[in-house]
Order: C-alpha cells, then structure tokens, then sequence
C-alpha cells in the first residue's frame, strides 16, 4: 500500500513529508497513521491543527485560534522553539507556514503537513508560488503522496468486461499500455489477455445496499524526491515534467492506482 512506500521515508529524521489533494480527501487521517507509525516512546511530537480531529496519547496538540492570533504560522513559530522530533501542521496554507514549515526542516526534524494541489507533482510548483526557494525545497522534501477518495462497492456487485468504446473513451484519460504493463504485475492479468478480456465491476442495488457503493477507499500516488526530481525541482520545471520523471523512477499514479483498484472489485471504474 501507499503507506508502506512512505515508510522508508518516516524513517529518516528530518526533512519533510507532505500529503496533498482537495477538501474533505482524507489528508489528515493520513497524516495521523503517519503519526501513529512514529509515536513511540521517547520521541517528541508535536501538532498545529485547525481543528485537532483526533487526540493522540503522548503527542503535543495546539488548536489554531486566529481570532486570538494563533495563526498555523505563530503555532509553528512557537514549536520549533520547543525543539520536538516530529511537527505536524495540519496544512500549509500560505507563504509564512511554507517558509516556516521548511525552515523547520532544515534545522533538524521531520516535518508532516498537507497542501491543497490536485497530484503529487504539483506540490512543487504550489510550493514556489508560496515563495519558497527552489533549492530549499529540493533539500528538504522527502516524498510527497497524493490521495482521494473513492466510492467502495458492496459485496454484491455486477462484473462486465469492457467494451471497445469504453477502452477508446478511457484512453483520453491515462494511459492504458502502463496500465495493462501495472495490472500484468500485479498478477491481476495474464501475459495473453488484454484490457478487454479482465472483469471489472459495476454497482448493483439490493436491499443492504441501496446505492450499490458502502463507505469510501483512497487511491494514491507516491512521488519520492530522488535526485533527479531534486535537480528538476532546482531548474523550476512543470509539474507534467516533474510526473514524467517520477513515472520512469516507477511512481505509479493516482489513476493507475484506482484501476488496480477496480481489478480487484473494490471500487468502479468511473
């Protein structure tokens, strides 16, 4: 899962660990099994939220109050005084919390936040319209993975095989060679079968299940910051070429993960 491919980098101490997507897309749940996976014993962190969704033992919480002047930038300000391991800020909202939030990667600890950009590679060009420094960014970001949420299919669901004009409607969207090449890996299609030939699944209504999806899955895409993404970040380069790259290095993206994820019945195509 995504957040295995996060892992490796929870486990370096500093730099920074951003989660982006739309409103109301899971970001903080995200961020709190990030904090859940580093909250042991002797480690210090700390949060900025606007509000605080979960409390959490051991960990250092503040509620933003910006009628009273506690600004995500004044709570970071305070905290990075406190020295802990790990911040959390809820989400970057503006250019003082960027420069903030990377300045406190810089200085020492891991930084986990959030930024409203609609995939991983946007984070970068969201970030230097922030006023951020291109080269301050490349040292200290460490991943970013983007997330949404989509609609989770009951038990009872009915399977179809796609049709040629559907194949043709999909091919506008992504890329369907990489995905074939994805679901081939991922054994959830034999090396003779095509895109035609695998079932996926529609929604059906019975009585549990009125509208045919239960509850909500995310689907992501993990973009670690390597080298090459560093220097292309430096060279202030488009969000398209940044993905471009980070595809070759093996990041799969959002779209591909929720094909993967319609395969395996858990979620529809559309």
């Amino acid at each position: 899962g995504a957040l295995e491919r996060v892992q490796d980098n929870l486990r370096k101490p500093v730099g920074m660990i951003l989660v982006t997507g739309p409103t109301g897309c899971g970001k903080t749940t995200t961020l709190y099994s990030m904090m859940e996976i580093l909250n042991i014993p002797g480690v210090n962190i700390s949060t900025v939220e606007d509000p605080i969704e979960y409390r959490m033992p051991r960990v250092n919480q503040t509620q933003v109050r910006p009628k009273i002047g506690l600004t995500f930038a004044n709570g970071l300000r305070a905290l990075v005084r406190q020295d802990p391991d790990i911040i959390m800020v809820g989400e970057i909202r503006d250019n003082e919390t960027a420069g903030l939030a990377i300045n406190a990667a810089l200085t020492g600890h891991l930084v986990l936040s959030t930024l409203h950009t609609t995939d991983a590679a946007g984070a970068f060009p969201r970030l230097i319209d922030m006023q951020a420094e291109p080269f301050l960014i490349s040292s200290t970001l460490n991943v970013i993975l983007a997330q949404r949420l989509v609609r989770r299919l009951c038990k009872e669901k009915e399977k179809y095989t796609l049709k040629e004009f559907e194949l043709k409607n999909l091919k506008k969207y992504c890329d369907l060679d990489q995905i074939t090449k994805i679901l081939r890996e991922d054994k959830l299609m034999k090396e003779s079968q095509t895109l035609k030939d695998i079932p996926f699944y529609r929604p059906k209504t019975t009585k549990e299940c009125p509208e045919g999806y239960k509850g909500r899955i995310g689907i992501f895409e993990v973009l670690p910051v390597t080298e090459t993404i560093k220097e292309l970040i430096m060279k202030e380069t488009t969000s398209d070429q940044i993905e471009n790259q980070a595809k070759k290095e093996g990041m799969r993206t959002m779209i591909e993960d929720g094909f993967v994820k319609s395969a395996q019945g858990i979620t529809s195509i559309d």
